[in-house]
């Protein structure tokens, strides 16, 4: 079925929660709260790049595509309220895949209790482009350079699970919603513990957070340079956990004890480093004698195919 934006727009106000309100050429943010700071944080996914139509159902990318937005606020601190939605659509988009795509993305809106404020749509010659900008109030702001020297590193899901899935979908392994794969679930519907990050940004001995997307041995670098400090990588981490990413998990540094950070917090937390006063590399791994410099072992987005 051919698709028309006037009807793409429509099944958007029908469907979205929020969209009812999308009648004019711009949306509107609601006021600042006093004393809050207003967060924001976009993501663009590409067919082809960041997943395949053949691998990924329509609902679980629409899921998929709102997590990686609303986990990045989270990490900050922030609380969601809304976002904005592009579509960039090929012509083996039909009817049928986009309504079970907004259906998706409906029901991962309201369980997040987040509401479309505005966005775009656009025909292009092939495949799927997707962006969606989010928006949240932050009291305080969890940012990335507040690391202290002898803050520990943890993240709050074992890191390494998307990429298996990413490995078993190569492998031709496909979703089954009737014996779902753990594997392939972090991987196609990855489900970040929101409203952690809010409580992390509550305790003052919390000092960074980032959110954990790119692989940590590419975000304890950037956890490091933005804090000008070294981290020396958890020796019990394996190559999956430094490679993998897409894991979406809360990252973060605190002078507390893992035992205190699980008792207030309530959930388990697996150690990922430490930091230390600044050293020859900003990522350092034990080589079994001494600290070594551990490169990025990370995907490369503009790196070769």
């Amino acid at each position: 079925m051919h698709l028309k934006e006037t009807g793409i727009l429509a099944r958007i106000r029908d469907l979205l929660p929020g969209g009812g309100d999308l009648m004019d050429d711009c949306g509107a943010l609601p006021p600042t709260p006093k004393g809050q700071t207003l967060l924001v944080t976009t993501d663009l996914m590409e067919s082809g790049q960041h997943f395949r139509l053949d691998w990924h159902p329509p609902a679980l990318l629409a899921r998929k595509l709102l997590a990686v937005n609303l986990s990045d606020l989270d990490a900050s601190g922030a609380r969601p309220f809304g976002f904005t939605l592009t579509l960039a659509l090929g012509p083996e988009i039909d009817g049928s895949w986009l309504d079970t795509f907004l259906e998706g993305l409906a029901a991962a809106s309201r369980e997040a209790q987040v509401q479309v404020l505005g966005g775009d749509t656009v025909g292009r010659p092939a495949g799927l482009g997707l962006g969606l900008t989010a928006f949240g109030f932050a009291t305080r702001w969890l940012r990335r350079d507040g690391l202290r020297p002898g803050d520990r590193l943890f993240v709050d899901q074992r890191p390494g699970a998307s990429l298996r899935g990413l490995r078993k979908l190569q492998a031709g392994q496909r979703w089954d919603p009737a014996r779902p794969d753990a594997d392939l679930a972090a991987h196609l519907a990855p489900s970040p513990h929101l409203g952690l990050g809010p409580r992390l940004a509550a305790m003052p001995e919390v000092h960074a957070c980032l959110d954990l997307s790119d692989g940590l041995s590419r975000d304890l670098r950037n956890l490091a340079e933005a804090s000008n400090l070294s981290i020396a990588v958890d020796p019990g981490l394996d190559e999956d956990a430094l490679r993998g990413g897409e894991d979406f998990a809360r990252c973060f540094g605190s002078a507390l004890s893992q035992a205190e950070l699980e008792a207030r917090l309530g959930l388990p937390l697996i150690p990922v480093g430490e930091a230390l006063p600044r050293g020859e590399s900003p990522l350092l791994a034990y080589d079994g004698s001494s600290l070594r410099p551990l490169p990025d072992l990370s995907f490369d987005h503009f790196g070769p195919p």
